[in-house]
């Protein structure tokens, strides 16, 4: 019996997941296409990577979705962040990394960044025409 869980994401692009894990400080592995659970059974991933606490995580792809999915074994869950708050950061530097990328091709630049005291990030930028 499997004991792996798999949460809906709207992750839609690798790019900007793994430069939020990078941020976040996780090492992502895209070489390892798997993740560890219960009883040493294992199921597939696009990426994977290894959270203090020896928990085992990885993003597989939805085609139904058109985004990537959480995998992990919550039952072998042992790190400090819940897994709702660990999406929540994931999910936050995902749409910052998003912003930057979509902005910059746009010819934006980021003039003053702000990490307020809830949490959020406030971006100012601008756009100089010519």
């Amino acid at each position: 019996m499997s004991h792996f869980s798999t949460i809906k994401t709207q992750l839609k692009e690798v790019k900007p997941l793994i430069k939020a894990l990078d941020q976040l400080g996780y090492v992502v592995n895209q070489e390892k296409k798997f993740v560890k659970g219960y009883r040493g059974q294992f199921t597939a991933v696009d990426i994977s990577m290894d959270l203090p606490s020896e928990t085992k995580v990885g993003f597989k792809w939805d085609n139904n979705s058109n985004s990537y999915e959480l995998v992990t074994d919550l039952d072998l869950w042992k790190f400090d962040l819940p897994v709702e708050r660990f999406i929540s950061k994931v999910t936050q530097m995902y749409a910052y990394h998003t912003i930057i990328s979509k902005t910059e091709e746009d010819g934006y630049q980021i003039v003053e960044q702000k990490n307020k005291n809830d949490g959020s990030i406030e971006l100012v930028l601008t756009k100089w025409e010519s």
